[in-house]
């Protein structure tokens, strides 16, 4: 059984992944859009090439990053990238917001533009560095499912101080129609996920036992070709399942949290401080989740059924967040979101495990680092999904951050409460049907992972 002590430090990737998760979707679009004034076509076409730019990176980091790293034999094949790709995504997060205060997106939107595209995509490149790596480790370091699901339990509660952090402290740091304050903001949090970097390094260190089976695996046989494993992955019928919950799960969360500041300066016409106690609503219902779903999850044994329901309480609860009018009912009803929030996040590592160990059973090799660079594709595409959403909706409904109709606020109100919900009740549903990986068959690849070693 891996060290409590493992796991926190596990947990801190967690932290620092919804750190930047959240920070970066709640503030990047609406920084463009509504500070430096690029419209919103410009601004949803360059997430649409960022995202784009994930398809490619995310699997090919995967498949080259699987063959190791510098000093792999000391260190192993995930521990060096994983700390150069949080040190370096740190960086170059403060340069998202450092396009040059002389530039005019409403006079001059090109230059703008590629510095969106340019500065977004490398922050990813690095971003998908370390974190396909982090989810690599997970199946391989933690391989009981007692261990797992202790585990994904620990790294959830820190996961959800990252999610806290990310959403309730830039808005301490930026305040809304000032440009500047926005590159102060991307400083703190880059800082903050410079710290945090220290404290996950000791819980992704990995043991002589694990860098010794990748040897043994390297010496043994050549690693397959990058699309051999690609189309291997994609005829899992699992594993397709649960990628596309994961798109629809992401696209409806990226649109809630981006939706947030929208809510808080043009329906609530509130300062930018506003949204910490909506986001601090979200937190407390994803905190008393965790106890609750852990309860759930002892009777029912089923991490895939967990997510199933976790979906539809998503759904149920980003309903309402369309109808709201005061700051006091977006608390409450953020912190009844959280149930599900924290029940979906909570699984979603456990299930990933499951269906890997599946792949590994069948291919009699350990190649998840292009899984998880599938599983990071389709995650990320969220941010396209976001930005057509947001601008098809404030195409439609005539949105100018300069002249705020009763139309566009309606229209926010869609992206925030309606729309999302629709996204998390056809994963749902569509995960219900794909799915075939049930307890009885999770238990059985534990014991042919035990005899084959790998």
């Amino acid at each position: 059984m891996a060290k409590r002590s493992i796991m926190v430090s596990y947990g801190m990737g967690k932290f620092i992944a919804e750190f930047l998760t959240g920070a970066f979707g709640s503030i990047v679009f609406m920084f463009y859009e509504t500070e430096v004034g690029l419209s919103a076509g410009y601004a949803a076409l360059a997430t649409i090439f960022y995202s784009l730019w994930n398809a490619i990176n995310d699997p090919i980091i995967g498949y080259v990053t699987n063959k190791g790293a510098p000093f792999s034999k000391k260190f192993g094949r995930r521990f060096p990238w994983i700390i150069l790709g949080l040190i370096l995504c740190s960086v170059f997060f403060i340069l998202i917001f450092s396009v040059p205060s002389s530039w005019d997106a409403r006079e001059n939107p090109l230059p703008v533009f590629l510095w969106m595209v340019l500065t977004i995509c490398l922050y990813d490149g690095f971003y998908s560095l370390w974190e396909v790596n982090y989810q690599s480790i997970y199946p391989d370091k933690f391989r009981t499912q007692s261990e797992r699901t202790t585990t994904a339990a620990v790294g959830t509660g820190i996961g959800v101080l990252g999610i806290a952090s990310g959403f309730i402290i830039p808005p301490l740091f930026f305040s809304y129609g000032v440009r500047s304050s926005y590159l102060i903001c991307a400083l703190v949090i880059a800082g903050f996920s410079l710290l945090a970097t220290f404290g996950v390094s000791f819980g992704v260190f990995e043991t002589k036992d694990m860098i010794a089976r990748f040897t043994q695996q390297k010496e043994k046989e050549a690693s397959p070709h990058f699309f051999d494993q690609m189309k291997r992955a994609l005829k899992n019928r699992n594993l397709l399942a649960f990628v596309l919950l994961l798109f629809f799960y992401q696209s409806g969360c990226m649109l809630m949290t981006a939706s947030v500041n929208y809510v808080v300066k043009y329906v609530l016409a509130a300062k930018s401080s506003g949204a910490t106690p909506i986001f601090a609503g979200m937190l407390g219902g994803t905190l008393l989740s965790i106890l609750i779903w852990m309860q759930v999850a002892k009777r029912l044994k089923n991490n895939q059924l967990m997510l199933i329901l976790c979906s539809f309480v998503l759904a149920l609860f980003a309903l309402p967040l369309s109808f709201l009018s005061s700051a006091t009912s977006y608390v409450v009803a953020m912190a009844l979101w959280g149930l599900g929030f924290g029940g979906f996040w909570t699984f979603m590592s456990p299930a990933m495990a499951d269906v890997i160990d599946s792949l590994i059973v069948a291919q009699k090799r350990r190649d998840d680092g292009v899984v998880l660079g599938i599983r990071a594709f389709f995650m990320r595409f969220s941010y396209a999904s976001q930005a057509l959403v947001f601008f098809i909706v404030h195409k439609a409904t005539a949105f100018d951050p300069l002249a705020i109709t009763e139309q566009a606020i309606w229209g926010i109100r869609l992206h925030m409460g309606v729309i999302p919900a629709l996204f998390f009740l056809a994963g749902g549903l569509l995960f219900l049907r794909m799915n075939t990986l049930g307890p009885t068959e999770v238990a059985r690849n534990h014991q042919l992972l035990s005899a084959l070693d790998i």
